[in-house]
């Protein structure tokens, strides 16, 4: 596919540095052109020095040929006009736009064809904040992700000792536990002096402590889930309740409102290092906020906050070493968990596995957005997963048994890759105009080998590796001429 990213900045970079893996034809149109340079130098792709909103440097991109604008500029201004400009003078198909007022909605009609021509906004800030409160709601997870429209969740969480899953073969729980339907998809092991190890899973694999152990379930098993495998029995799940943030930037500000709109459900502590904007974000935040000047690696500040309280601490400034330093501070101090925001990537691997629980990078919570753009078949969401290499993919069964080789097959019957993992299928999910009114509840499905795939179906694969990705969505293809 060929792909003009405009903006190398964080996003675009990170967008580049996925697609360009996947063999894509890639352009990143910048005005830094020490940017660009950096990016040619590190990946395979062309950089063009301009503005996006110059027509003449859009066919230097190449944009008359183009299949996808992925417009991720500093300023929404500068990415509308580009998509607008795209549609109108080179009928650019697909074009998304990363828009960071929160004043436009999805389906705005001035974002649409007879507006700025944008077929899909994206906003980093806003897929973290996301990304965060799935992770208040299930505090024992590491990540979680969702399909088929929320009704099924991918998450990944730390094994514990004494937990009731723990020590215990997969095959086991499938016969102990048979009303807990649940997927165990990928297991990453440590090792001394190694990194994480991937152990694929069958009936024999064994889960051991430490582990962080990938399920997949339906959306509303999944505390009961994660139960089984982080928290020993007997010691009830402890909800967040108090949360300190440390950093007043845009994800901090949505993430704040978003907690007090429930008056009481949250007791939360933000802390700002600037003066100014302290006065602003008290003036502008819910009152349920308290805002605090002070540096959040101060350890005076976080002993007289009792940090020791804190179930969630999260570093989310725009500073890769203040938040990796009040991280650790605030776990030395007490904290029961803590989360820091990391752009840099080789940060983020530094910390995985250290008193750091979750090193989140900003590209990596929305990278999944812009990759359903490129895949082939009907893909309905895409999560990027360990940094980039891992992938989980809901893509939809069409046609029948004579133009597909899934539809009226038995899972064991089909020609999965060998490492690719079946998670769960969703079933009866509506679509069309009448999608509204229609009353069944789709099912939540586990598949087991004599299970049979049906037209309609969402499946959920984990992917241990990108280089799988087109060997699932070939199997997908639907073809008049199968036999």
């Amino acid at each position: 596919m060929k792909i003009i990213i405009l903006g190398a900045g964080r996003v675009g970079h990170s967008a580049a540095e996925s697609l360009v893996s996947e063999r894509n034809d890639i352009t990143v149109i910048d005005t830094d052109e020490r940017r660009l340079r950096e990016l040619q130098q590190r990946f395979d792709l062309r950089g063009v020095v301009g503005s996006g909103t110059d027509p003449r440097v859009l066919a230097e991109a190449g944009a008359k040929d183009t299949d996808l604008l992925i417009a991720c500029a500093t300023l929404d201004e500068t990415n509308l006009v580009c998509c607008k400009l795209a549609q109108v003078m080179f009928e650019i198909p697909t074009r998304i736009a990363r828009v960071r007022s929160s004043g436009f909605k999805v389906d705005d009609p001035v974002l649409g064809r007879e507006g700025f021509g944008v077929d899909r906004i994206i906003c980093p800030e806003e897929s973290l904040t996301n990304y965060i409160l799935k992770l208040i709601e299930f505090p024992s997870a590491m990540q979680v992700r969702a399909f088929a429209g929320g009704r099924a969740a991918l998450a990944s969480a730390r094994a514990r000792a004494g937990a009731s899953a723990v020590g215990r073969q997969i095959g086991e729980l499938r016969s102990g536990m048979p009303d807990l339907p649940m997927r165990i998809v990928a297991i990453y092991r440590r090792f001394l002096d190694e990194p994480d190890r991937f152990v694929r899973c069958d009936g024999a694999t064994r889960i051991e402590p430490g582990d962080e152990v990938f399920v997949l379930a339906a959306r509303d098993q999944l505390p009961e889930v994660l139960r089984a495998i982080n928290c020993p029995e007997g010691h009830p799940v402890r909800p967040v309740f108090r949360i300190m943030v440390a950093g007043g930037d845009q994800v901090s500000q949505r993430l704040a409102k978003q907690l007090a709109r429930v008056p009481g459900q949250f007791h939360v502590k933000l802390i700002e290092s600037d003066e100014d904007s302290c006065m602003e974000l008290a003036s502008t935040l819910p009152s349920e906020v308290l805002v605090l000047h002070g540096d959040a690696t101060d350890e005076d500040l976080l002993a007289e906050e009792s940090i020791e309280e804190v179930d969630l601490f999260l570093a989310l400034t725009n500073d890769d070493e203040n938040n990796i330093m009040s991280s650790l501070l605030a776990k030395r101090m007490g904290a029961r968990r803590v989360l820091a925001l990391i752009n840099r990537r080789a940060y983020a691997d530094l910390m995985h596995g250290t008193q750091i629980d979750i090193a989140l990078s900003p590209a990596q919570a929305m990278l999944g957005e812009l990759l359903a753009f490129v895949r082939r078949g009907d893909v309905q969401a895409v999560h990027s997963l360990r940094r980039g290499v891992a992938e989980a993919l809901e893509i939809v069964a069409r046609g029948d048994r004579k133009s597909s080789r899934v539809v009226g097959r038995r899972v064991e019957d089909l020609r999965v890759p060998e490492d690719a993992h079946i998670g769960l299928i969703v079933r009866g999910i509506p679509e069309g105009e009448n999608a509204a009114e229609t009353q069944v509840e789709p099912e939540v499905i586990i598949p087991r080998s004599h299970t049979v795939i049906e037209s309609g179906d969402h499946v959920v694969f984990f992917l241990p590796h990108k280089r799988l990705v087109r060997d699932v969505e070939n199997l997908f293809r639907v073809s008049a001429t199968f036999f």
